[in-house]
């Protein structure tokens, strides 16, 4: 594991050096354009090609034949905002207080002063876009936005050039699609109110007025604004013109995503594509309805591979899939029940989200931070590989970094490593420990075959709704993940030293 030098390496220039296109013969020196496609709360065992069988994803397998696909790879958090955050600044979310999982009229989580990957791809000449959910917060200060004028400070103040995105998540008012710091369809006429503390009077809510909810009911929380036939988390009234159709979501970030890949297809460009899927409210659109035996969750991840297919198609018609590094990933694990009564839970049908590991979304095991990640890169990733190799999103950055010959400033990135080779499959060890974050705070470290999660003397279960394992237990838990994928037999008794170096590791990464 190299710390990211000032200047680029000559490694990094020799990536960057000119490659031949398979679809003209010629050279193009061009730097590769990069294409993140960043799922929601899609589990490890979520894709056929990490062995489900209740749902068909030929375009993520195809995308896995291309390229190399991983089977220890982590984000850096089990919820969405602390692993965003983390992938996108190269900075661990828990040295930063506030960066638990954001309300939807959150301030800005990544302040302009903090240098991010767009800022670092944009100084290396890149044209960038964050298209889909954001979940980062917008504006100065929480619950002080003006959503009926331009949103500041936004995307554009920290690296990206184009933005058209979901404020926070698909369960969270406001239901707006914001492009470029702006509420899309707005009428001026019917101006946007949003809160989190009070409901408007004589608006409905899912709690004062279920009748009215003839898409989705809530299975726990979810019981406040009403938007298309589903409540939600927060209050929002007005602004009745801009409201998304839950249905249509995919569609229209799909085709923003396809629209800003052909306007740059002659420069480097680089692409956030964060999409809903497979985030609750789950509300797939008509044509994936029915596509899987397990419910709306199923058609859902059917959905998501439908995105990833236009992505490659776009990149393929247009000639530069060859010069395009695409990732796939996933923000954290999965969940089922994550507050409505969709079925998800009794349609699984022997389908295991998390694959062999435990837990799942929220949780300290592994399930929670373990998840689908491939990469392709054609001509410099061989394809087909599957690598072992332990890697994190928190290297994204700096890895990122030296591909492009791009020069950190100082303090950027703080921990963020280069992992080029364990990226590229040349490396089958990959980073010497990761460190993983629960949504109680809680770390965990795995280096080698050993896991290792601090004590917490929290609740066992989650209580206040997923049916999730939180991974709590009052003394040191270690695992042999090699031996142990599911995480039940506690060896911290009999291996103390490995307890102890491995607490180390966890308190010097605190401190340094």
């Amino acid at each position: 594991m190299n710390i990211l030098k000032p200047f680029a390496s000559l490694a990094s220039l020799l990536l960057i050096s000119p490659v031949v296109t398979a679809s003209s013969g010629k050279k193009n020196a061009k730097k590769p354009n990069i294409v993140l496609i960043y799922a929601d709360d899609l589990g490890y065992g979520d894709l056929e090609c990490y062995g489900a069988t209740r749902v068909k994803t030929p375009h993520v397998n195809a995308l896995a034949r291309q390229g190399i696909r991983f089977t220890n790879a982590h984000a850096a958090a089990a919820t969405s905002t602390p692993s965003r955050y983390a992938l996108l600044t190269g900075q661990y979310a828990f040295r930063k207080p506030g960066t638990d999982v954001a309300a939807g009229n959150a301030g800005m989580i990544i302040r302009p002063e903090q240098y991010t990957m767009a800022d670092m791809l944009k100084s290396a000449g890149y044209t960038t876009a964050a298209i889909g959910k954001w979940h980062l917060g917008l504006g100065d200060k929480t619950g002080e936005q003006d959503w009926n004028g331009e949103i500041t400070p936004a995307l554009n103040d920290i690296g990206f050039d184009y933005s058209y995105i979901m404020a926070a998540t698909a369960d969270r008012v406001p239901c707006v699609f914001v492009e470029n710091g702006r509420i899309v369809g707005l009428d001026p006429n019917d101006p946007i109110e949003v809160s989190y503390t009070r409901p408007f009077e004589g608006e409905p809510t899912g709690k004062t007025h279920p009748q009215l909810l003839y898409k989705q009911k809530p299975s726990h929380g979810h019981d406040q604004t009403i938007v298309n036939g589903i409540s939600r988390i927060g209050y929002m009234k007005g602004g009745k013109s801009a409201w998304w159709t839950d249905e249509n979501i995919a569609d229209s970030i799909t085709n923003k995503a396809v629209r800003f890949i052909e306007k740059n297809r002659e420069e480097p460009f680089f692409l956030y594509f964060a999409t809903n899927d497979v985030h609750v409210p789950r509300v797939p659109h008509p044509r994936f309805r029915g596509a899987t035996p397990m419910g709306v969750r199923g058609d859902a991840i059917a959905q998501f591979d439908w995105c990833v297919g236009q992505i490659l198609a776009t990149l393929d018609r247009l000639e530069i899939a060859d010069n395009t590094i695409l990732i796939l990933s996933s923000d954290n694990g999965p969940v089922v029940d994550d507050g409505y009564a969709d079925q998800a839970e009794e349609l699984l049908g022997g389908h295991r989200p998390g694959g062999p590991f435990r837990g799942g979304k929220y949780s300290a095991f592994e399930a929670g931070t373990r998840i689908p990640c491939i990469v392709r890169w054609p001509g410099k990733i061989k394809a087909g590989k599957t690598s072992d190799a332990l890697v994190s999103q928190i290297d994204w950055f700096a890895t990122l970094a030296e591909i492009v010959g791009s020069e950190l400033p100082d303090k950027a990135a703080p921990d963020s490593f280069v992992e080029t080779d364990a990226w590229m499959g040349k490396d089958k060890k990959g980073r010497e420990f990761v460190i993983e974050q629960a949504a109680n705070h809680t770390l965990s470290v795995i280096s080698g075959p050993w896991k290792y999660i601090t004590p917490n003397k929290g609740p066992r279960m989650i209580t206040w709704g997923p049916k999730i394992e939180t991974g709590n237990l009052a003394e040191p838990q270690l695992y042999d993940l090699r031996k142990d994928k599911e995480e039940q037999h506690n060896l911290a008794d009999r291996y103390p030293d490995k307890v102890r170096e491995l607490h180390e590791r966890i308190t010097s990464v605190r401190k340094n």
